[in-house]
């Protein structure tokens, strides 16, 4: 199968889920785990579809199981946690360094004389997706090993039987792009923004360019 960045996604009954926002990968077995579907007419927020709900996949469409279920009830892609700034520490900063906030929040009490100002909560937000796993953006770059960019990830090939990444469709250039398929053996990091190669750039150049044949 493969999983394309912006891919439809259709539920078995034809009803359109999303579009393919991120490829979840385990990067020491390379197995595809989740699909991250992008917020749209069914989702309020981007929802972490796992593998196992993928009944068939082609360029541009992926389709989903019958027994996919309620799929608004899949966890959000990004959890939001929200931490309370300490007060007794912010009262005490302030009252001593007397310092005039740059936003106005209500006072929520004094200290000699000055008033000491709440501060909002800081929101820190975490990916909901399983531990050791990453979720990889549409167009991270790509860098061989000696340090060249030598293209972005544009698609995850995975075993016809199986959920394991196989290859990594890769592309460079603005208008007429160069692909290059390059195999998932050849992955020594992968992040986020950013897939690292244990082989050089020259080796890269030399691949035949990809055509798909559907």
């Amino acid at each position: 199968m493969q999983f394309k960045q912006g891919a439809e996604v259709y539920t078995a009954d034809g009803e359109r889920a999303g579009t393919i926002k991120r490829i979840v990968i385990e990067p020491d077995t390379k197995e595809v785990t989740n699909l991250v579907i992008q917020k749209g007419i069914l989702f309020t927020e981007d929802k972490v579809i796992p593998i196992s709900l993928v009944n068939s996949s082609t360029e541009d469409r992926v389709k989903l199981r019958k027994d996919g279920g309620d799929l608004t009830k899949f966890p959000d892609f990004e959890v939001s946690h929200y931490i309370p700034a300490d007060r007794g520490a912010l009262s005490e900063r302030r009252s001593r360094q007397l310092v005039r906030p740059m936003f106005w929040y209500p006072p929520i009490g004094g200290y000699n004389g000055f008033a000491v100002y709440d501060m909002p909560p800081y929101v820190r937000k975490e990916e909901n997706i399983p531990e050791g796993t990453v979720a990889i953006e549409e167009g991270a770059d790509v860098i061989s090993s000696d340090g060249e960019h030598v293209g972005d990830v544009e698609r995850v090939f995975t075993e016809p039987e199986a959920d394991r990444a196989t290859h990594l469709l890769i592309s460079k250039g603005l208008l007429l792009k160069e692909k290059k398929l390059i195999p998932t053996r050849w992955l020594t990091h992968v992040f986020e923004h950013e897939v690292r190669l244990s082989v050089e750039a020259d080796l890269v150049k030399s691949l035949p360019e990809y055509n798909l044949v559907e």
